[in-house]
């Protein structure tokens, strides 16, 4: 069985070309829910109109087909309530861009 640790941590592999960092520290990815034969993702962009969403979501679902055996349905939502706001970001990521 797969954890939300798990599931997170190979996150960390997905990059946001624009911005240099991984989506966990960007704050991009809100929830996990794993059950039996399901893995469910909700994630948002930093604005609905970055031109890297699909290549991101690519990469999303590229990432947890790897990780998660082949009888579990994948499904990443992308949602856009709440807004991205940087204070979602990690310390690490605001230090990175010179936020802190």
């Amino acid at each position: 069985m797969l954890t939300e640790k798990e599931v997170r941590t190979v996150l960390r592999s997905v990059i946001d070309p624009e911005v240099g960092m991984n989506i966990i520290d960007l704050g991009l990815v809100y929830d996990v829910e794993i059950s039996d034969n399901r893995l469910h993702v909700d994630l948002t962009m930093t604005t609905p109109a970055c031109p890297m969403g699909e290549m991101i979501l690519d990469d999303v679902h590229e990432m947890l087909a790897a990780l998660a055996p082949t009888d579990v349905e994948i499904d990443i939502e992308l949602v856009w309530d709440p807004p991205w706001s940087p204070d979602k970001m990690s310390e690490h990521a605001r230090k990175h861009l010179g936020w802190s």
